[in-house]
């Protein structure tokens, strides 16, 4: 019971922080979009306005097309 509230704590100060992340910077991009740049540049010591304003970034689903394809028989 612990566990599972603290997960839905978590997930409710990660999106509260990146509402305002969105709200302070005027980011056009929506919430998940904002959650794959910031998990892709983790470990990256940029700031946050010029992670959002130097690169076009692409959803996930449309790079499926470079992804190693398996065909299971």
């Amino acid at each position: 019971e612990n566990a599972v509230r603290t997960q839905i704590y978590i997930a409710i100060i990660t999106y509260t922080l990146i509402a305002i992340i969105k709200a302070k910077l005027k980011l056009k991009q929506t919430p998940y979009e904002i959650l794959q740049i910031l998990g892709v540049s983790l470990l990256d010591k940029t700031h946050l306005p010029s992670l959002f304003e130097k690169t076009i970034y692409q959803d996930v689903k449309d790079q499926n097309h470079i992804q190693l394809k398996i065909n299971l028989i």
